[in-house]
């Protein structure tokens, strides 16, 4: 007996690649269905929590440092708004074809950017320059680049310049004293950071402030005793001196008799605050407070004045130095010379150390 096969038509082959296509948009609307259903349903909470994240960010809120000015209320230190131009580090190195705008804007090179991206990849936040003009940093933020903004920030300037140098100090790139009343009292003039949130573009721009974290407070100002017209004066004639005398250099310290205030300080060679960029630490020396000398005839002057003072003596009373030696207990005090019998004025005149100890 002979069996042949049943040979299938051209119609059967079609309904056959029908019932796969079917089968295959069938089984691709069933996974698409259950995908939505896990997004939409499932994860929606998560996603758009992550979403969020990464719209949103908390950004310090930089104080502004208190001033810091004269008994007259002159100003020797104030605080200029400044701009800093940061980036986010992942955005900005997805997008290495804006990197030679951004160099340039910046005045940077590429292997100082790629530089700077290789050491933050791992962080939310890199700054790429400091303490630029705001137009400056504005026209930087125009270009619109993915990661790149900028923030306020504040940078130091001192109008008397090397005047008051050596006195109020100076601050670092962040603001902080580090020499001088910039650093004794910095805690009085910092100010207390701030943080708020803010909502970020796709390209990492600020579009709103959603809101405050932390309320930044500024600095407080400070009056010193300090009058800035007699500090010009000091300085004047001290540098004066210091040229006339070739000396290395000189101090000069100027007091209130009656309360004892310092209207003056200043010393010679001085350095500009403004621009510290070829100064050593040696220059930053006060040497008005730091250098220790024995005070030596300097201390007259005030013992003298405190006899005038006491109304005991004037100026013409007579002072008798002979023989030259005057005891303090067993401590002898000599003259280089017997200076015989001195008026009060001729004792500080002679510099006489016997009259001095006995006015005393």
């Amino acid at each position: 007996m002979k069996l042949t096969a049943k040979r299938r038509t051209p119609k059967s082959y079609s309904r056959l690649r029908q019932g796969i296509v079917l089968g295959v948009v069938c089984l691709g609307m069933s996974v698409l269905g259950v995908r939505a259903f896990q997004v939409q349903i499932l994860d929606s909470s998560r996603l758009q929590a992550e979403g969020a994240a990464r719209q949103l960010r908390n950004i310090a809120v930089k104080p502004e440092r208190g001033r810091i000015v004269d008994r007259n209320g002159d100003v020797l230190a104030v605080s200029t708004p400044l701009d800093a131009v940061w980036a986010h580090p992942l955005t900005l190195m997805h997008a290495p074809e804006e990197w030679p705008r951004l160099a340039e804007a910046l005045g940077m090179s590429l292997s100082q950017i790629s530089s700077l991206l290789d050491r933050y990849q791992d962080r939310e936040f890199m700054y790429l320059r400091r303490h630029l003009p705001p137009a400056e940093a504005a026209r930087v933020e125009s270009l619109a680049i993915p990661g790149v903004s900028s923030l306020r920030e504040y940078g130091r300037y001192y109008p008397a310049g090397p005047i008051t140098s050596h006195v109020l100090g100076f601050t670092d790139v962040d603001d902080r004293g580090q020499e001088g009343i910039e650093r004794a009292f910095d805690s009085h003039l910092a100010g207390v950071e701030g943080r708020k949130r803010v909502l970020r573009d796709r390209k990492g721009r600020i579009v709103e402030d959603i809101e405050s974290i932390r309320p930044v407070y500024h600095g407080r100002d400070l009056q010193l005793s300090l009058d800035l017209r007699i500090q010009v004066s000091a300085q004047h004639h001290l540098a004066q001196s210091v040229r006339d005398t070739r000396a290395l250099g000189a101090s000069a310290v100027m007091l209130d008799v009656n309360t004892g205030e310092v209207l003056a300080m200043t010393n010679v060679p001085d350095f500009n605050p403004n621009n510290r960029s070829d100064m050593t630490p040696e220059h930053f020396r006060n040497r008005s407070v730091t250098d220790v000398f024995e005070p030596g005839s300097t201390v007259k002057p005030f013992t003298i004045s405190m006899a005038l003072a006491s109304g005991r003596f004037s100026v013409e009373t007579p002072v008798s130095t002979s023989p030259g030696i005057h005891y303090v207990g067993r401590d002898p005090v000599r003259d280089i010379h017997d200076y015989g019998d001195l008026t009060l004025g001729g004792v500080l005149v002679k510099s006489s150390n016997v009259g001095t100890a006995k006015v005393a």
